[in-house]
């Protein structure tokens, strides 16, 4: 049995993996199952031997399930019950995030077997977007939220000793927002630091928590990320090229990020990842193009392209 989740965020490489693997399914007894967005049109979706299943949101009596489960059994004030309904729109990610955000809200005060009003329920004391209810939930953290900007911004994954090195809080106070993060189920963690690694439950809440960043704040950690992991962490900056890269870019250090772009091109035409190849040797040649056209840059315009079209 095979499962990959959220194929639309696939690199070309998995893809083109899946569709050989897909292209002997009549033919070996193998369960693949893949999740999607709607938006996600494979080539091989009309393929006699794949059946779709298309998961509709919620209704109302799912949702109150979840909700109860979420908190513990205790029922909630009808009017508050009710805005979550219309609310959250039968998606369960934002029945999730909604119901901790009133939880946590103080809005509530808990009695033997529900949850009360501790006053009137205030006009949009419920935020009307997943976005503005998982934000309400960072914004509640205090001090964790920044380790969560700064953790979204390393990725939906990382591991603790590059979030150590980029960071510039005292290790106490880092592991603390962390457990912070981790006992609100916004991060998962594996193992312990200094080697645990955390993973964003959902990419939705890495982009809510690196999209409240200011852009100059974004791209001050983009470059110490880059620094940090060109100058202390060398090895996977040799066998991750295009990371260092896409944090140069990101901290708009164009000149920096050319030849990580190059050397993560060459990479994958090394492993044969072609399609990723070609994709890192043209993102190095579009940040050329953005240079001034001096001697040097024209070189390295020409060896780009030479590398790009013999294949590295």
């Amino acid at each position: 049995m095979f499962i990959l989740e959220d194929l639309h965020w696939v690199d070309p490489t998995t893809l083109e993996f899946l569709t050989l693997l897909i292209d002997q399914g009549p033919m070996v007894p193998i369960l693949t199952v893949l999740t999607c967005r709607p938006e996600f049109q494979p080539s091989w979706a009309l393929r006699a031997h794949i059946t779709p299943v298309v998961l509709p949101r919620l209704s109302p009596l799912h949702v109150e399930t979840m909700v109860a489960r979420l908190t513990g059994e205790k029922a909630l004030p009808p009017e508050m019950l009710q805005q979550l309904l219309v609310k959250t729109d039968g998606v369960p990610l934002f029945v999730e995030e909604l119901t901790k955000t009133v939880l946590e809200s103080g809005l509530l005060q808990t009695s033997q077997d529900c949850y009360e009003l501790a006053g009137t329920l205030p006009p949009l004391a419920i935020p009307t977007s997943l976005h503005d209810a998982l934000m309400a939930r960072l914004d509640r953290l205090s001090a964790a939220k920044g380790v969560a900007q700064l953790g979204a911004t390393l990725g939906r994954q990382f591991p603790y000793a590059l979030l150590r090195a980029v960071s510039q809080l005292d290790e106490t106070t880092l592991q603390r927002a962390l457990e912070q993060l981790v006992q609100a189920e916004l991060l998962y963690q594996r193992g312990v630091p200094p080697q645990a690694t955390y993973l964003f439950k959902h990419a939705l809440i890495q982009d809510a928590a690196y999209q409240s960043l200011l852009k100059s704040t974004r791209q001050q950690y983009h470059q110490r990320t880059a620094q940090v992991l060109a100058e202390q962490l060398p090895e996977t900056a040799e066998t991750q090229p295009e990371l260092v890269a896409h944090h140069y870019t990101e901290a708009g250090l164009t000149e920096q990020a050319i030849p990580y772009w190059q050397r993560a091109g060459q990479h994958a035409s090394d492993r044969s990842a072609h399609l990723e190849a070609v994709r890192h040797f043209t993102k190095g040649i579009e940040l050329l193009k953005a240079l001034p056209e001096t001697p040097e840059c024209v070189q390295q315009s020409l060896n780009a392209w030479c590398e790009l079209t013999t294949g590295g």
